[in-house]
């Protein structure tokens, strides 16, 4: 192997340690990209996690700008050369992509590729992602690709840790997955078995208060008061059992790593775009940071189910002793004063508690076609 690839094995080493050192499926993915980037010197690289619909789940790429990303337009298909990283499982190195026959041209706002390496990412047998470089930066004469056998040597050790990194992210994702649900469930028995026995006792004895009222006041009297003792235990059940529904991954991670996941989860679930950036930002009292999440699931919920969005950011910045929530998106907007007085609030009314409940302020911007721009803001400890 020639010098340069061999004084890439350091650079190897840091790329497989920053891939090692993420768990959310979003960051390796984009870890894998860069490195591979950066490792071989090209201008342009991505990876595509195929789906089972002939499109891709996720395609992360890297040397294009977030501006340049929007305007190509949606994920590709898996066509041309991309299915033949995908379906035929072999490397390939061109010298001009453009002039491979199974070429079927690319979006107006998508850069020119010219010189091409691609690689699939296999698990066993099955291939889980496909690896591209594109622009090699040096000098090539003219028809000859600038990616070496080297560089395909070495791009095919990164292919294989980003494997083994991208099948344990996905492990962990679903482990945490699991543990949701299994505490989801746990929950819902223990609900079913306190809160519903409160609430068939006060029932009975609401009826044989009823049944009394007008032949026995003093015992009527009696029940009304087991009713009210009956109905605060109730209470009480359910007020144990909220706290309890508070995320167990807000207790261990905070806010912002909370976020972050959760809209990696969205990102990859909807065709929308949603991305996330927290600047500055401290712990909060927990009350506050939990109504923070609830607030910010609440409003990527309209944005994605509701407006059509194509682009929905999420920030969260420190302001003061406090911090700023702020969920924008792109998409059809509406009037509020016309959404209250036809009595559809998509959720503004639940949102406006949870705010008020912290001692905060919620402020809501909008209006047809300008997309939405919902922000909340809490004074911290």
């Amino acid at each position: 192997m020639s010098q340069g690839p061999r004084s890439g094995l350091a650079a190897v080493s840091s790329a497989l340690l920053a891939m090692s050192r993420h768990l959310e499926v979003r960051d390796v993915l984009k870890t894998i990209v860069a490195s591979a980037r950066e490792l071989l010197d090209a201008q342009y690289a991505a990876l595509g996690v195929p789906d089972d619909h002939g499109g891709f789940a996720q395609f992360v790429v890297d040397g294009v700008s977030d501006a340049q990303w929007k305007a190509i337009g949606p994920l590709p298909r898996q066509h041309g050369i991309l299915a033949a990283m995908l379906h035929e499982a072999t490397p390939e190195r061109l010298a001009d992509v453009r002039k491979d026959p199974r070429f079927e041209g690319w979006p107006s706002a998508h850069p020119d590729l010219v010189d091409f390496l691609g690689l699939p990412i296999r698990d066993g047998d099955e291939v889980i992602g496909a690896l591209f470089l594109a622009n090699k930066n040096c000098s090539k004469p003219e028809g000859s690709c600038g990616f070496t056998q080297d560089d395909e040597e070495l791009l095919s050790i990164l292919a294989q840790h980003a494997a083994i990194a991208l099948t344990n992210a996905r492990l962990y994702e679903r482990s945490r997955e699991l543990t949701i649900a299994e505490e989801r469930s746990r929950l819902a028995h223990e609900l079913h078995d306190a809160v519903s026995q409160k609430l068939f006792s006060l029932r009975l004895t609401a009826q044989a208060a009823a049944a009394l009222v007008d032949r026995d006041p003093s015992r009527a009297k009696g029940e009304l008061h087991q009713v009210a003792v009956l109905a605060a235990e109730a209470a009480d059940e359910l007020r144990a059992a909220v706290v309890e529904l508070r995320p167990a991954a807000l207790d261990e991670d905070g806010l912002t790593a909370t976020l972050r996941t959760h809209i990696q989860v969205l990102d990859r679930a909807h065709t929308a775009r949603v991305t996330f950036a927290a600047r500055s930002f401290r712990a909060l009292p927990a009350a506050q940071e939990e109504a923070m999440l609830r607030v910010a699931q609440e409003a990527l919920h309209n944005a994605l189910r509701h407006s059509g969005a194509e682009h929905v950011d999420v920030t969260l910045d420190r302001r003061g002793s406090g911090a700023v929530l702020r969920v924008t998106d792109d998409g059809s907007g509406f009037e509020p004063k016309a959404i209250r007085r036809a009595g559809r609030h998509l959720g503004l009314v639940s949102m406006r508690d949870r705010t008020n409940g912290v001692g905060g302020t919620l402020t809501v911007e909008s209006a047809p076609g300008k997309g939405t721009t919902i922000e909340m803001e809490v004074p911290g400890g």
